[in-house]
């Protein structure tokens, strides 16, 4: 295993080990670096996504405003 030293909030700190005063503090840290870094890996991907789709934009093809009308009509019958 490896350690990891971080400053935070003396507050912070004592909510910590008050709450978890009978659980194993470092499985608790590591659990929650654990979803940290997925979420983190998550919004990039989304993020990722999110570009592409927009960068796709340009190349949809045009359709004219006579063309979606007739298709509304079509699919309201």
């Amino acid at each position: 295993m490896a350690t990891m030293n971080f400053s935070i909030p003396a507050d912070i700190k004592d909510a910590f080990n008050k709450t978890f005063a009978n659980d194993n503090k470092s499985a608790i840290v590591a659990k929650l670096l654990r979803e940290a870094v997925d979420e983190a890996r998550r919004r990039q991907e989304s993020d990722d996504a999110v570009r592409r789709i927009i960068s796709r934009w340009s190349e949809r093809p045009a359709i004219a405003d006579e063309a979606i009308r007739e298709a509304r009509e079509a699919g309201r019958s």
